[in-house]
């Protein structure tokens, strides 16, 4: 099977739009506005953010799941989050910190997966739903703070934003944890 699918190219398009978020706040603001920029930011987050959940749909409803895949789709997920939250930083419309915390547990989270991978234990660390839980808190927090705007006259975008990003930030500590300890076991036998 060729690695260059349907779905897989859907996750590449994820990669590839990164620098579009980041890019479209280099524009003159006499030519696209700071509120313009933003809007479009936020909807090429969207975007995107369907993607991830279209990619794994197509390839298992075209049967088309493959190693490279497995491989490509959380690497595409971990960049663009972490664009994103350059973007943010850069703007000031997120604390360091937490985006330290989310950036390093990716990094962590990553290298962990990889090395019991290694050691014939992928399973052990395995996607768990408090990781889902931090993924969602992330995917609604992001695109509500590149919008930083009202959003329909209710709420405040980087209010709710900057709440659901704590969130994600506990969530990611805390799921970090849940990982390492069903690591450690491993860990202590592969010595």
């Amino acid at each position: 099977m060729t690695p260059f699918n349907i779905p897989n190219l859907i996750t590449l398009s994820r990669i590839l739009i990164i620098p579009f978020i980041v890019g479209v706040f280099y524009f003159p603001d006499d030519l696209i506005s700071f509120s313009g920029k933003n809007i479009i930011a936020t909807a090429i987050f969207i975007f995107a953010a369907v993607t991830d959940w279209l990619d794994g749909y197509l390839a298992r409803k075209l049967n088309q799941m493959s190693a490279f895949g497995a491989f490509l789709d959380p690497v595409a997920d971990k960049l663009f989050v972490v664009g994103a939250l350059i973007v943010l930083l850069f703007l000031g419309r997120v604390d360091p910190l937490v985006a330290l915390i989310i950036i390093g547990r990716e990094i962590a989270i990553s290298a962990l997966r990889e090395w019991m991978a290694k050691v014939g234990q992928a399973k052990s660390v395995a996607v768990a739903f408090i990781g889902k839980l931090k993924t969602v808190a992330q995917m609604v927090a992001i695109p509500l703070l590149l919008y930083s705007d009202w959003l329909f006259d209710l709420v405040d975008s980087q209010w709710l934003g900057t709440i659901l990003i704590n969130v994600a930030a506990v969530l990611t500590v805390a799921s970090m944890l849940y990982y390492l300890r069903r690591a450690l076991p491993h860990a202590l036998i592969s010595r």
